[in-house]
């Protein structure tokens, strides 16, 4: 065969997509292909460096805690004296006129709360008697009872509080937020997640995953019994020496792939693996909460080596002192249908109050003394609100609430937002929103302002668009703010 033709013969068609690098060909794939090239990511040599805001911020932390299954607002923030008024009357029909539920069926009952409620604080807000501690912080937070999405269903509504859509494949707040400022702490991950309650949450680890962005920005889950995080340790037999040199050979044969492909994933890769090496003595130092002095640990309630809500808001303390930029705690057990007395009002929800009062208020006391309140975000919510109506699953007779997009509550402390006021209101029952509705995407528009980022500029070009966190929605809500 002519040596010529034989050449021709010898490049595949995946040969050519790999070194075809000029020419139309090219422009097309990277218009398909739709990621940017590794001098378009800020920063390549070091993704989580440091890097300005789009204006001056008033916070540089956030600590986001998620109530996984979400609250009943009804029984802790939202007090409505209606609902006990009408408790075990049939519901208006006008609350079921074409409305989907995720398990009430027929003409269900309106539920009146079985908790007690006072008047608190400066501005006389109305708390919960589950939450005793939280009384005491009152006066720090905002409240926001106005709150409301667009999805029913725990995963999907997980996903666009998080992700900014119901579906899988988008960056999480936390990546996003890494993304656009990096990290002050370069040898620890710059978004760390904690999880409690023996369950991850319904949309899994896709809450904290990058998605599109570059992998180095997916959150770092920790724990906080044996290794902090998994295989991060050497293996037997393998000394830090030898794991250094092992590191280099690895660091220079990705160099030389990322010469060749230009790929900005192996950048990332390499970045991570040196991460990797640096954690290995950075965070089980900032880990070892039993450091911490006896009247820290009983503050929050906080036991040296359990897995705990308290044990994870001390850390999280601890992690942002130490300039890890976003921390995402996950507790689970707060789906309160009613269907027995795991996952009713009455059993279930003074457990979960009482496992989550102290530590999330001794946060909050924590920050504000050591002067990182100002610069720290606390955020508390879940996915969606509870009905006012009894769920009655099955004929249960334990008292439950079953999912609400309509309206829920959130509350906020530090870092720029209102404190010691409500925000919003819902009607009689707690059933629509009647003030100053805030959905979602206004939420994380607002969030990423306060961190001095605009929503709109904050964007990442994946298969031939601009991305963002907000999608092509939200506003930032100036009554959420001091």
């Amino acid at each position: 065969m002519d040596p010529l033709m034989e050449r021709m013969h010898g490049i595949t068609r995946r040969h050519f997509l790999g070194q075809c690098k000029v020419g139309i060909g090219a422009v097309a794939l990277s218009t398909l292909f739709g990621t940017k090239a590794i001098a378009d990511i800020p920063d390549s040599d070091n993704p989580l460096a440091v890097r300005p805001p789009h204006f001056p911020a008033k916070a540089k932390n956030v600590i986001y805690l998620h109530m996984a299954g979400s609250p009943p607002q009804l029984d802790l923030f939202d007090y409505k004296p209606k609902l006990n008024e009408l408790n075990g009357q049939p519901c208006p029909d006008s609350f079921l006129e074409k409305e989907r539920f995720a398990f009430i069926k027929g003409h269900p009952k309106i539920l009146g709360s079985p908790h007690h409620f006072n008047q608190y604080g400066k501005n006389g807000t109305w708390i919960s008697n589950l939450l005793p501690k939280f009384q005491e912080v009152v006066d720090d937070v905002c409240i926001v009872k106005s709150m409301f999405t667009d999805q029913f269903n725990h995963a999907p509504a997980q996903l666009l509080l998080y992700t900014g859509s119901p579906r899988l494949g988008r960056p999480s707040m936390g990546s996003w937020i890494t993304y656009g400022l990096g990290t002050e702490n370069q040898d620890l991950p710059g978004f760390v997640v904690l999880v409690s309650g023996n369950k991850t949450p319904s949309a899994g680890k896709s809450v904290w995953g990058s998605g599109f962005l570059p992998t180095v920005y997916q959150g770092v889950q920790c724990r906080t019994s044996g290794d902090p995080v998994l295989y991060l340790s050497n293996p037997e037999g393998m000394d830090r020496d030898a794991r250094r040199r092992t590191l280099d050979a690895i660091r220079d044969l990705n160099e030389m792939q990322l010469a060749k492909e230009g790929d900005p994933e192996t950048q990332t890769r390499i970045a991570q693996y040196e991460l990797a090496f640096r954690m290995q003595m950075s965070v089980p130092e900032v880990m070892d909460i039993s450091k911490e002095p006896q009247e820290v640990l009983d503050h929050y309630g906080a036991n040296p080596g359990e897995s705990s809500f308290a044990n994870n808001c001390l850390l999280a303390r601890r992690l942002v002192e130490q300039g890890v930029r976003f921390v995402q705690l996950f507790d689970w057990g707060w789906d309160t249908h009613g269907t027995g007395p795991s996952d009713d009002i009455v059993t279930q929800l003074p457990k979960k109050c009482g496992q989550t009062d102290k530590p999330m208020s001794a946060l909050i006391k924590d920050l504000k003394q050591r002067g990182l309140l100002d610069e720290t975000i606390v955020v508390w919510s879940g996915e969606f609100g509870r009905t006012a109506m009894n769920e009655e699953r099955n004929g249960s007779t334990f008292l439950g609430r079953d999912h609400h997009p309509h309206c829920f509550t959130m509350w906020m402390a530090g870092g720029g937002f209102k404190q010691g006021e409500s925000v919003g209101a819902t009607d009689e029952l707690g059933y629509h929103i009647t003030e100053a509705p805030i959905h979602v995407h206004d939420f994380q528009a607002t969030l990423l302002n306060q961190l001095g980022m605009d929503h709109k500029r904050l964007t990442f070009r994946f298969q031939g668009r601009d991305y963002r966190l907000t999608d092509v929605h939200g506003e930032v809500r100036q009554e959420l703010l001091a």
